[in-house]
């Protein structure tokens, strides 16, 4: 009897996941493989809306439940609004993954510095944002998620602004799982190393991007869906005991 509670239970309120950044690459990798599992997924977005309106297509296909949702995720207001409809539409949130990031390669020397504004907007403001409204809503017992990079450690020329907006989104994340002590909730940080998608594809030639994929031990690209499978893990109760950890997916890249 108690079993069949507790399956009811969890089919009329199953966990929640807030994916921004959902509309393409890493995010929506990682929208469809929680969805898979059974989460219904919040599909956050910036500015285009087809994609998002696609990612959710593709999990309602395959018998899941999602919600495009548009989002700046730097705007205080706007990223309680997506709060506010992942709690009025599913009853709660067990699961925020923050991948909306921003990327803009150049020399210290060069970089223009209204580009670096525009970057910690995105990458810093964002993060501390989505973590400002994860903190005070997410559900006992559910998992926060964020993207830095790899590159943190390797520190690639060109790399130096966008590492930098990283290495803050770092830090935030160690100490709010610190701050979350005594809410069984775990705060997680993956750092992936050169990725296949368009972000990290713009602008690099074949040999460039060659290059990079033979940087670590298994001799390829990441793809969204090998990323989306270490999220899956960190974010489930069987990677519950992982916690104020950044893990860096990155295929052995030292």
């Amino acid at each position: 009897m108690t079993t069949d509670t507790t399956a009811t239970t969890q089919t009329s309120h199953p966990r929640t996941a807030i994916v921004t950044g959902g509309s393409r690459g890493i995010g929506r990798a990682v929208a469809t493989r929680l969805a898979a599992d059974g989460l219904a997924v919040v599909v956050a977005y910036a500015g285009n809306h087809a994609d998002a309106e696609a990612t959710v297509a593709a999990i309602e296909a395959g018998g899941g439940r999602a919600l495009a949702v548009q989002a700046d995720v730097a705007d205080e207001a706007a990223v309680s609004r997506l709060f506010d409809a992942a709690e009025e539409t599913y009853g709660g949130i067990d699961v925020v993954v923050h991948a909306a990031g921003r990327m803009t390669l150049s020399t210290i020397a060069d970089l223009d510095l209204d580009d670096l504004d525009a970057l910690h907007r995105t990458n810093i403001r964002g993060t501390f944002v989505v973590a400002q409204q994860a903190a005070r809503r997410i559900r006992d017992g559910g998992a926060v998620l964020t993207f830095s990079t790899t590159v943190v450690g390797t520190a690639f020329p060109t790399y130096g602004a966008y590492a930098a907006s990283k290495g803050a989104v770092e830090a935030t994340t160690l100490i709010l799982a610190r701050e979350m002590r005594g809410r069984d909730v775990t705060v997680n940080c993956v750092a992936p190393g050169p990725t296949a998608t368009d972000m990290f594809l713009d602008g690099k030639d074949d040999e460039l991007v060659e290059r990079l994929a033979q940087q670590n031990p298994l001799q390829r690209l990441g793809t969204p869906e090998d990323i989306a499978e270490v999220v899956a893990f960190l974010v489930s109760p069987a990677g519950h005991w992982v916690n104020g950890q950044v893990l860096r997916a990155n295929g052995g890249m030292a």
